[in-house]
């Protein structure tokens, strides 16, 4: 009888893993093999609510664009979620790569994971550009005011706006489309 592995793609066993061979990645199966996956295990797919939360949850992920000629290019990005209006907030610099390749094909992706990277959620979707903030209080401006938490004092605002001008920000918007990811259950440790 075949052992079973996940593998993240295929319910079949690795190739690499015939019977005799330890199982992988974990030397045993019992109490003492650790957090994770068990054998006969697989991930599942999130509801829109759960995939909503843990994009809310987290902070971090990787925006994925696509470079001329096709390849991906995947840079890390601080970002907001919005779920009301499906919208993925992400603050960047005029001339960056992201910026450019938005510019020539909107098609983009968010990545990112739950804290313990036992699941995550993918947004996809066209990317918009705003224009650039040019001025303290422009309306660029107070939304990238708004994506920022903790400036309770006026001046730190009026500081940070005149930031986002010399940085010469602007907001890219990802209007979600599509919205995927799964989740393996892991027992506690």
């Amino acid at each position: 009888m075949a052992q079973e592995y996940w593998t993240g793609a295929s319910p079949e066993p690795r190739p690499d893993h015939g019977p005799g061979a330890a199982p992988w990645p974990w030397p045993d199966h019992g109490p003492e093999a650790g957090p994770g996956p068990r054998p006969g295990t697989g991930p599942r797919s999130l509801t829109d609510e759960e995939l909503s939360r843990l994009l809310g949850r987290q902070r971090f992920g990787a925006l994925a664009t696509s470079k001329s000629g096709g390849p991906p290019h995947v840079s890390t990005v601080l970002y907001t979620w919005d779920p009301g209006q499906r919208v993925v907030r992400i603050s960047t610099v005029a001339d960056r790569l992201k910026v450019r390749q938005l510019h020539k094909d909107p098609r983009c992706a968010l990545y990112a994971t739950s804290d313990d990277f036992w699941s995550y959620a993918v947004a996809e979707g066209e990317a918009e550009l705003s224009p650039v903030t040019t001025e303290p209080g422009d309306e660029v401006g107070l939304e990238l005011l708004a994506m920022q938490a903790g400036l309770a004092d006026p001046a730190d605002e009026m500081a940070f706006l005149r930031r986002l001008v010399t940085d010469r920000r602007l907001v890219i918007r990802i209007r979600v489309s599509r919205l995927y990811g799964t989740a393996l259950d892991v027992p506690s440790a």
